[in-house]
């Protein structure tokens, strides 16, 4: 069985974990999310690595959560949206300057964990966001680093009205920090690496450190809380319905 998270690390201190599911446009399983949980504490513990990329195989970056098991029981949906809080958190206080290099699409879960990296980079044509509202998804998981990423006003609007924006205009929201042509995604991604491998050690991880800490109301409850708003919701008779509805339309 192929591995469900890929961890590749350069001469150059560049680490980059790629989720490896094309053939569902990488949407995140329990399974995918405890191989990237595992990767990241393999990362960590290296202190060759210098800064860390999050990339996907094949032409998405990540379609959000896995649809079966969305459509499972309580127990599962609970499982799966705290397991990916907990990685998203993971990957938010890294000691070491993180990438998300988005191609194609982030949407959902896959919005969340662009969000948590320090930088996105990303092309024009990408589809960035949430699922349709109609599906009755609740994008509650992710609401608290959208509301650190743009306006209140910006990220109420996103999170109530659902649905996915372009590359270019997650750029102009602030979302995305380099825009570039599709074919130029590796480079510019690389270039960026290399720019953030330049600094000092010590004192790029010493500013991670203070960035994260403040972070600070970013707590583990309020995170926790967030992440079972979603899986209520999810679990919830209303958007198993519409999730029927919309997958039979």
């Amino acid at each position: 069985m192929a591995k469900l998270v890929l961890l590749d690390r350069s001469d150059q201190g560049v680490a980059t974990l790629s989720l490896n599911r094309p053939e569902t446009r990488n949407s995140v399983s329990g399974v995918m999310l405890d191989a990237l949980e595992d990767a990241i504490s393999e990362l960590t513990a290296d202190e060759s690595v210098r800064v860390a990329v999050l990339t996907g195989v094949g032409e998405t970056f990540c379609a959000g959560a896995d649809l079966d098991e969305v459509r499972g029981d309580r127990t599962t949906i609970h499982r799966l949206l705290m397991r990916l809080s907990h990685v998203m958190r993971k990957i938010h206080r890294l000691s070491i300057p993180s990438i998300a290099r988005v191609e194609g699409a982030a949407i959902g879960g896959g919005f969340g964990l662009m969000m948590v990296a320090d930088f996105a980079v990303t092309h024009p044509e990408a589809k960035i966001g949430y699922p349709p509202p109609e599906t009755g998804l609740s994008p509650a998981v992710t609401a608290p680093y959208l509301l650190r990423k743009v306006s209140p006003g910006r990220a109420r609007a996103m999170l109530l009205r659902g649905g996915t924006i372009s590359g270019r205009d997650a750029a102009q929201m602030g979302l995305v920090t380099e825009l570039v042509p599709i074919a130029e995604l590796g480079e510019a991604t690389h270039r960026l690496a290399m720019e953030l491998v330049k600094g000092g050690a010590l004192a790029t991880r010493r500013m991670k450190r203070l960035l994260n800490a403040l972070d600070e109301p970013l707590s583990d409850e309020i995170l926790d809380d967030a992440a079972r708003v979603s899986a209520d919701v999810v679990a919830s008779e209303e958007t198993r319905g519409r999730l029927r509805h919309h997958r039979e339309g």
